[in-house]
């Protein structure tokens, strides 16, 4: 990934938080014939000091992806977090030089290192009522495994495998307009702001947030 200093983040701390925010991560691998293989996958982040830590995930039996990976390749792991167009009509600048051009904010995380197929019904199991009570903790009524008949799950169980990377690199990208003025980069929130009153640009909405939060360099 192009990293230009400025829009660079490597502290573990924001980038596991980051992660534990936007758990959906896109899985990029090398099959054994040579191909490219992307799987979306749910993953939850524990610290493994001195590393970066290790990602934790589950797929479908089905899903070759756990026995097919040439495991001499670190897996590329994506997380994507906000994304906006960002108009140059937002700057102040514009009016005093016109020297400003469209650009697009995004806030990205990657994370690589070798993956491990754990094929371990009691692992499963751990892992997954982890991840039940990680998504379900917000609801009134949460549901538990415990609430599915004993066979059901067992059955479940059987029909996934679980993932885990080692990770041996983890960067962060975060271009959210840190490079412009502090006048540029309120304009850019408040258009942003605009932008999603207006249309209900969730997107939008999330990117003049950061915007807002970022100081220059």
């Amino acid at each position: 990934m192009y990293q230009p200093t400025h829009f660079a983040e490597t502290r573990s701390e924001v980038l596991h938080a980051f992660i534990t925010a936007h758990p959906l991560g896109t899985l990029i691998t090398l099959n054994a014939g040579g191909e490219l293989q992307a799987n979306p996958i749910p993953f939850v982040i524990d610290a493994l000091p001195p590393g970066h830590g290790v990602l934790r995930g589950h797929v479908a039996r089905a899903n070759p992806v756990w026995r097919e990976t040439q495991l001499d390749v670190p897996a590329l792991v994506v997380f994507q977090g906000p994304q906006s167009y960002i108009s140059p009509s937002w700057y102040p600048s514009k009016s005093a030089t016109g020297k400003v051009v469209p650009t697009w904010n995004y806030v990205v995380v990657q994370a690589r290192g070798r993956l491990r197929a754990i094929d371990d019904v009691a692992w499963l199991r751990a892992f997954v009522e982890r991840l039940t009570r990680r998504f379900e903790s917000p609801r009134a009524v949460p549901w538990h495994v415990s609430d599915a008949p004993a066979d059901y799950i067992d059955s479940m169980l059987r029909a996934i495998v679980g993932i885990e990377i080692e990770l041996s690199a983890l960067v962060g990208k975060w271009k959210v307009s840190q490079n412009r003025s502090a006048a540029d980069r309120a304009g850019v929130a408040a258009g942003l702001s605009d932008l999603a009153e207006r249309s209900g640009d969730a997107q939008a909405a999330a990117m003049a947030e950061w915007v807002a939060s970022m100081r220059g360099e």
